[in-house]
């Protein structure tokens, strides 16, 4: 039930595919939850008014008056200028003015970060990183996304794309990028698409049997993966071996980067736990100098996977 004496904020996280929103209160409870498709709408004007639309019913229910603002999550997002610029996986092209725009629809004031960032405020807020002013956010999905919070502020740089730690070079001369072309990024590796990646590469140089085999290679994602190397398959388990080692020496550089308390880590990958885990922990703790070693904690996130996004752009408002 909705207490219409409190304020709220409205939390919209776009995705390539879908766009998910709801009402959420201080305590990070949400209601009125719905989502959209963010790709049928091939122009910008009509999702602004598609995503009006969908959200106007739990508007009137809470009173425009006791929301306080909106917070959105995008790819490509910029804090500075409310603009989503040259996203790849979203239809609107160039520099998009969303903020300014879902503002002069709503009438509300409207903060945009990328969905990393996001997700980063978010746990700061509601979540694992509670209390924390200096940690690392890692976002182990289709892709690597992270947020760094240092001195207790979020790190976006002088044009407000700092912290794209998926895409910092961790095999020079590696395997190149599906999307970048850049050879050897740890998105190219430490992603449920790498693990894919690294699957194939693996059966390709191995006579060893697998229960890998039985698949057709183009069916192998980091599902299936996961689930030969629980049945004990030694190719499927070296491959998150070697995956939580190249995530662990990533890690370590960023430890000596910033001194974190934690690293927290949050996404689908996470799900094979020990099989990941270990190797990135022993990883991690080899590749730092000593006076960094046994300090940093290395945590899942503790946001429910389903309403993550939508906490954590909610929780710029909060943070304004």
């Amino acid at each position: 039930m909705l207490d219409r004496t409190q304020q709220y904020a409205l939390g919209v996280d776009i995705g390539g595919t879908n766009t998910k929103y709801g009402i959420v209160n201080h305590r990070g409870e949400i209601s009125h939850k719905g989502d959209l498709p963010t790709n049928k709408y091939e122009k910008i004007e009509d999702y602004v008014i598609a995503l009006h639309e969908a959200l106007k019913p739990a508007l009137d229910a809470v009173g425009i008056e006791n929301i306080k603002g909106i917070g959105m999550g995008a790819p490509n997002g910029n804090i500075y200028t409310g603009t989503i610029e040259y996203a790849p996986n979203l239809h609107w092209r160039g520099i998009v003015p969303i903020a300014q725009m879902v503002t002069d629809k709503f009438g509300l004031s409207c903060k945009l970060t990328n969905d990393a960032n996001a997700a980063a405020v978010g746990e700061m807020m509601y979540g694992a990183a509670r209390g924390m002013r200096d940690f690392i956010m890692i976002t182990l999905g289709t892709g690597v996304g992270s947020g760094i919070v240092a001195n207790g502020q979020l790190i976006v740089g002088h044009d407000g794309f700092a912290g794209e730690l998926g895409h910092t070079v961790i095999r020079p001369g590696g395997r190149p990028h599906w999307s970048t072309d850049i050879p050897g990024s740890l998105e190219a590796y430490a992603s449920a698409t790498g693990i894919a990646f690294t699957a194939k590469e693996l059966l390709d140089g191995s006579q060893e049997p697998s229960t890998l085999r039985n698949y057709d290679p183009e069916k192998i994602n980091s599902k299936v993966v996961f689930d030969c190397a629980k049945a004990g398959d030694k190719i499927a388990q070296e491959v998150y071996r070697f995956t939580g080692q190249i995530l662990g020496e990533a890690l370590a550089n960023f430890v000596m980067f910033s001194s974190p308390q934690a690293i927290i880590l949050f996404g689908g990958v996470i799900k094979a736990g020990d099989l990941i885990m270990k190797p990135t922990r022993e990883h991690m703790e080899k590749n730092l100098l000593p006076i960094f070693q046994n300090k940093v904690q290395l945590i899942f996130s503790e946001l429910p996977e389903a309403d993550a996004a939508i906490l954590g752009a909610s929780a710029l408002v909060w943070e304004s």
